[in-house]
């Protein structure tokens, strides 16, 4: 009986012999390594935010909003996590953890809580907070402003005021002066990106009732506008929006005058948007979404920070539903593994910046989705640097489950869980997945 071995055959069979040959070949186990491992001096954080962890901000714009009656908020914030207390607690669960960084953010209304006044007890705080980082061999990442305004800043008109920029700037100058010398990186501002856009992506009751909560709370306090920093309706969208960019672009320059070689850059919300189709709206929601924030950031900054936490499919006339079968958050929206990675490779492309991961994470009851989420994200993430994008850390959103501004404490994002009446702090499963992968700087 004949056998008749075709061309195909034979390339079949010679590459099906190299790759078993490769299998067990030194220089393929070394490629492999390298593609899991991650480069050495990798940041590995998690991210908290002042007014959501700390507890009783009372000079803060929220603290006034979330006490209004028929307040929209479904909670106080009250004590939060009262990491204001225990935030020795907190850095030594992020030690626990293996982790090298820990990102926060400063709060504007405890530095200066009146207009003008700046408590030195309160930069002393911060200063030990930064000083606890480096004792147990932590990075601090310091966000100047995560949100949150001084009550006097909200009632004098917030970030629509004409002197904003320039407050903003003698603030960050102010703190800076006194917590630079320990910071490893800082970012000027959390998400200014949303401003004045947020509103349009939720249901259009709740933009209407946070401008009663502003009528409401300045009718309280006996001013024509109060605008927190927190904000869903914007009445001037355009002002508003070019007083964040301008004070951005000054609280650079004052922390940089305080610290010329500290890293300072800003952290922008970022879905990952995919075109599907002929003619998708993708390309016009990134500009209207990222586009003048990505170009500042490549002008004044030496990174940005990406926040990512969903990816949004457009075709040509808007945003398609999750695919059938995708997992989903507590919210209904998709959870992809490849979001973060998508999100990365856009903010490179535009900037040629290094990149932070300064948030990323899940809302969710179901832990299990967080830690299947966190190393399947960092897969992807990990093939976008071996192509080429600079990412220099991630850090997960968040430390702890948290006040999660209009939607309270029903929102569970943590990697623990926090009993609000002890404040005893449970490890999830989660936290232990993020732990092993850095300890060891690999998959």
């Amino acid at each position: 009986m004949s056998k008749t071995i075709d061309r195909r055959s034979v390339i079949a069979g010679v590459g099906a012999a190299t790759a078993a040959a490769m299998v067990d070949s030194p220089l393929l186990a070394q490629r492999r390594r390298d593609e899991l491992t991650f480069p050495k001096g990798f940041l590995w954080g998690a991210s908290t935010a002042a007014h959501q962890v700390e507890g009783n901000n009372l000079n803060a714009d929220l603290w006034v909003i979330e006490n209004l009656p028929g307040t929209m908020f479904a909670d106080r914030s009250g004590d939060a996590t009262n990491s204001f207390e225990l935030w020795p607690t907190d850095l030594d669960l992020v030690k626990g953890m293996g982790l090298n960084s820990y990102r926060f953010s400063l709060e504007w209304a405890r530095i200066e809580p009146d207009k003008g006044h700046f408590s030195s007890a309160m930069l002393d705080h911060y200063k030990a907070m930064i000083d606890g980082c480096r004792a147990r061999g932590l990075r601090p990442l310091v966000t100047f402003n995560h949100f949150t305004t001084p009550r006097w800043f909200a009632a004098q008109g917030g970030w629509q005021s004409p002197d904003a920029p320039d407050l903003f700037a003698r603030f960050c100058d102010r703190a800076a002066r006194h917590l630079a010398a320990g910071i490893g990186h800082a970012m000027t501002l959390n998400e200014p990106n949303l401003a004045g856009l947020i509103g349009e992506i939720l249901p259009p009751e709740l933009r209407a009732g946070d401008a009663r909560m502003q009528m409401a709370a300045a009718k309280l306090l006996g001013v024509q506008a109060f605008r927190p920093g927190v904000i869903l309706h914007v009445d001037d969208p355009k002002r508003y929006r070019a007083n964040q960019m301008k004070g951005h672009a000054l609280g650079v320059a004052a922390i940089k005058a305080a610290r010329s070689d500290l890293p300072v850059g800003v952290t922008l919300a970022m879905i990952d948007d995919q075109a599907v189709g002929p003619g998708s709206m993708r390309d016009r929601v990134r500009e209207r979404y990222y586009g003048e924030w990505l170009r500042l950031a490549a002008r004044t900054c030496d990174f940005v920070g990406v926040q990512n936490y969903e990816r949004k499919r457009w075709n040509s006339s808007g945003a398609l539903p999750p695919p059938e079968g995708a997992r989903r958050n507590a919210d209904g929206a998709e959870v992809w593994a490849g979001s973060l990675a998508g999100a990365v490779r856009y903010a490179w492309e535009t900037t040629k910046l290094p990149i932070i991961v300064t948030e990323h994470g899940v809302n969710t009851g179901d832990d299990a989705l967080r830690a299947w989420l966190i190393p399947a994200a960092l897969t992807e993430l990990k093939r976008e640097m071996d192509a080429g994008v600079p990412v220099q850390g991630y850090f997960h959103w968040s430390l702890l489950d948290n006040f999660e501004w209009g939607f309270g404490y029903h929102p569970r994002f943590g990697l623990h869980a926090v009993d609000c009446n002890t404040f005893k702090r449970t490890a999830k499963p989660s936290a232990a997945v993020l732990a092993r992968i850095a300890r060891a700087n690999r998959l």
